[in-house]
């Protein structure tokens, strides 16, 4: 990591993001790998969780609706 690479704070909407507080990735709820915002293309509005991939929002998915 460089120093001037940041976790960014972003709120996710439909369709779109608002970064909050300024940053250059997101950190994946599933995998935990880090996301460059320029990457990211998949987060859940509701829980605002950013995922790495689709299978990754698949998985998330999957737990939150196996309960």
């Amino acid at each position: 990591m460089s120093y001037d690479e940041t976790e960014a704070l972003v709120e996710y909407g439909d369709g779109g993001f608002n970064v909050i507080r300024h940053g250059t990735y997101v950190i994946c709820s599933v995998s935990k790998k880090r996301i460059l915002l320029s990457d990211l293309k998949y987060w859940s509005v509701d829980r605002q969780e950013p995922y790495i991939d689709a299978e990754a929002s698949f998985i998330r998915e999957k737990e939150i609706n196996s309960g």
